[in-house]
């Protein structure tokens, strides 16, 4: 089943439908917060694949990171400005691990199990991120 859902998305990611309601959904995403956590996962295959189960001590957080370079302060007196390194600053860890760390700092009981692109536009990335409870008492018995 988590095949043909993994083709759908696939599918559907290419039609002018979908960029429509991307379009529409983005504008939801933006006006909420950096950290959102969501009922259920926008891509059940996978949620599914990274370890999610729809039960309690499971939870899906949407995360917000914002495109682009890093900007430093630069200093205001004598300096020359091609010597200051304020500019071409590259971060050194990935969009998607940024959000994953901006989750557990939210949620500091969870685990991360791990997280999925949802989508973009000029300014921000989305991913849904996997948190799992390990001392929820239905998460523990199902561990052991």
């Amino acid at each position: 089943m988590y095949r043909y859902l993994r083709e759908t998305w696939k599918r559907i990611r290419s039609s002018p439908e979908y960029k429509k309601y991307l379009t529409y959904k983005r504008m939801e995403w933006r006006r909420g917060g950096t950290v959102v956590r969501v009922e259920r996962p926008t891509r059940p295959d996978r949620a599914h694949a990274l370890g999610y189960k729809a039960k309690q001590g499971y939870i899906v957080v949407r995360v917000r990171v914002s495109k682009g370079g890093l900007s430093k302060i630069p200093p205001k007196l004598g300096r020359r400005q091609k010597r200051t390194g304020i500019s071409k600053i590259k971060r050194q860890k990935s969009m998607q691990q940024i959000a994953e760390e901006r989750a557990w700092r939210k949620y500091r009981n969870m685990t991360v199990l791990g997280s999925y692109y949802l989508g973009e536009d000029g300014k921000y990335i989305w991913y849904e991120v996997i948190l799992r409870d390990e001392h929820h008492p239905a998460v523990k018995n199902d561990l052991n």
